[in-house]
Protein backbone atom coordinates (compact mmCIF):
# COMPACT_ATOMS: atom_id res chain seq x y z
CA UNK A 1 0.00 0.00 0.00
CA UNK A 2 1.15 3.49 -0.91
CA UNK A 3 -0.53 6.78 -0.28
CA UNK A 4 1.53 9.63 -2.68
CA UNK A 5 0.68 13.42 -1.20
CA UNK A 6 1.56 15.83 -3.82
CA UNK A 7 0.23 19.48 -4.81
CA UNK A 8 2.49 21.48 -1.70
CA UNK A 9 4.61 24.79 -2.55
CA UNK A 10 5.43 27.72 -1.83
CA UNK A 11 3.03 30.24 -2.06
CA UNK A 12 2.00 33.73 -0.58
CA UNK A 13 -0.29 35.03 2.08
CA UNK A 14 -3.50 34.97 0.68
CA UNK A 15 -2.51 32.47 -1.74
CA UNK A 16 -4.07 28.96 -3.04
CA UNK A 17 -3.14 25.60 -2.95
CA UNK A 18 -4.73 22.07 -4.19
CA UNK A 19 -3.35 19.28 -2.45
CA UNK A 20 -3.80 15.57 -3.32
CA UNK A 21 -3.21 12.14 -2.21
CA UNK A 22 -3.50 8.95 -3.97
CA UNK A 23 -3.81 5.59 -2.26
CA UNK A 24 -2.26 2.26 -4.42
CA UNK A 25 -2.76 -0.99 -3.43
CA UNK A 26 -5.91 -1.19 -1.07
CA UNK A 27 -8.51 -3.28 -1.98
CA UNK A 28 -10.66 -2.86 1.15
CA UNK A 29 -13.26 0.17 0.96
CA UNK A 30 -11.54 3.71 2.75
CA UNK A 31 -13.60 4.58 5.39
CA UNK A 32 -11.95 7.94 6.54
CA UNK A 33 -9.62 10.20 4.67
CA UNK A 34 -7.88 13.24 6.15
CA UNK A 35 -5.09 15.83 6.03
CA UNK A 36 -2.95 16.75 9.10
CA UNK A 37 0.04 19.01 9.65
CA UNK A 38 2.92 19.19 11.32
CA UNK A 39 4.65 23.10 12.04
CA UNK A 40 8.53 23.19 13.27
CA UNK A 41 8.34 22.45 16.87
CA UNK A 42 5.07 21.21 17.30
CA UNK A 43 2.68 17.82 16.92
CA UNK A 44 0.83 16.60 14.21
CA UNK A 45 -2.65 17.81 14.33
CA UNK A 46 -5.69 17.04 12.02
CA UNK A 47 -6.88 19.73 9.48
CA UNK A 48 -9.91 17.78 7.28
CA UNK A 49 -11.03 14.52 7.97
CA UNK A 50 -13.57 13.15 5.47
CA UNK A 51 -15.58 9.89 5.91
CA UNK A 52 -17.34 7.49 3.21
CA UNK A 53 -20.29 9.25 3.62
CA UNK A 54 -18.55 12.55 3.27
CA UNK A 55 -19.72 14.05 6.30
CA UNK A 56 -16.24 16.10 7.12
CA UNK A 57 -14.66 17.75 9.70
CA UNK A 58 -12.06 20.93 10.15
CA UNK A 59 -10.25 22.21 12.49
CA UNK A 60 -11.41 25.91 13.96
CA UNK A 61 -8.25 27.61 12.69
CA UNK A 62 -8.90 26.34 8.52
CA UNK A 63 -12.52 26.55 8.56
CA UNK A 64 -13.87 28.14 6.25
CA UNK A 65 -10.86 28.75 4.30
CA UNK A 66 -10.53 24.73 3.41
CA UNK A 67 -11.98 22.19 2.01
CA UNK A 68 -11.58 18.34 1.64
CA UNK A 69 -13.40 16.31 -0.94
CA UNK A 70 -12.57 12.74 -1.66
CA UNK A 71 -13.23 10.21 -5.15
CA UNK A 72 -14.08 6.98 -4.15
CA UNK A 73 -13.25 5.75 -7.68
CA UNK A 74 -10.02 6.64 -7.31
CA UNK A 75 -9.20 6.19 -4.00
CA UNK A 76 -7.92 9.84 -3.87
CA UNK A 77 -8.57 12.37 -1.79
CA UNK A 78 -8.09 16.34 -2.02
CA UNK A 79 -7.88 19.55 0.29
CA UNK A 80 -8.87 22.77 -1.58
CA UNK A 81 -6.90 24.99 0.56
CA UNK A 82 -7.48 29.21 -0.07
CA UNK A 83 -6.60 32.15 1.89
CA UNK A 84 -3.48 30.62 3.36
CA UNK A 85 -1.37 32.16 6.16
CA UNK A 86 1.65 31.85 7.40
CA UNK A 87 0.34 30.27 10.49
CA UNK A 88 -1.21 27.32 7.75
CA UNK A 89 2.45 26.56 6.94
CA UNK A 90 3.83 22.34 7.97
CA UNK A 91 4.25 19.44 6.31
CA UNK A 92 0.64 18.17 5.17
CA UNK A 93 0.52 14.40 5.34
CA UNK A 94 -2.81 12.44 4.50
CA UNK A 95 -4.37 9.45 5.98
CA UNK A 96 -6.30 7.11 5.76
CA UNK A 97 -8.27 3.94 7.62
CA UNK A 98 -9.65 1.46 5.75
CA UNK A 99 -12.83 -1.02 6.48
CA UNK A 100 -10.36 -3.36 8.18
CA UNK A 101 -8.90 -1.32 10.69
CA UNK A 102 -5.29 -0.62 9.35
CA UNK A 103 -4.14 3.20 8.30
CA UNK A 104 -1.64 4.23 6.38
CA UNK A 105 0.38 7.88 5.78
CA UNK A 106 1.72 9.64 2.91
CA UNK A 107 5.11 10.54 3.00
CA UNK A 108 4.25 14.64 3.57
CA UNK A 109 4.37 17.16 1.41
CA UNK A 110 6.02 20.79 2.48
CA UNK A 111 3.75 24.04 2.39
CA UNK A 112 5.51 27.26 2.80
CA UNK A 113 3.71 30.37 2.96
CA UNK A 114 5.03 33.46 2.93
CA UNK A 115 4.02 37.07 4.31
Amino acid sequence: VQLQACGGGLVQSGGSLRLSCAASGIIFSINFMGWYRQAPGKQRELVAGINRGEITNYADSVKGRFTISRDNAKNTVYLQMNSLKPEDAGVYYCNMFVRTGNEYWGQGTQVTVSS
